[in-house]
């Protein structure tokens, strides 16, 4: 495999690589991190995460490093944003 040079390339491995682990899941449901996973992290806020019927989970978070909790932005009317708590 050819190495990445632009964004459009980054943009089209990293689409794979997401479509591999996510699509076709199924999600059981949404909640915020508990204060254990909130230490377990060296969190200082509870983040959104998405858990998926077999397992799989997302954890929104403020960076690619993982430094601290994140939100999550929707497209829905009435709630656009689930925030760090």
């Amino acid at each position: 495999m050819t190495k990445a040079k632009t964004q459009a390339d980054y943009k089209k491995i990293w689409s794979r690589k997401a479509n591999k682990i996510l699509k076709g899941l199924t999600v059981k449901k949404i909640r915020w991190m508990t204060e254990k996973e909130v230490k377990e992290y060296d969190w200082l806020g509870s983040a959104p995460v998405i858990e998926f019927t077999d397992g799989t989970i997302i954890i929104a978070s403020m960076d690619d490093e993982g430094n601290d909790a994140g939100a999550l932005f929707t497209n829905d009317s009435e709630c656009s944003v689930l925030p760090r708590i």
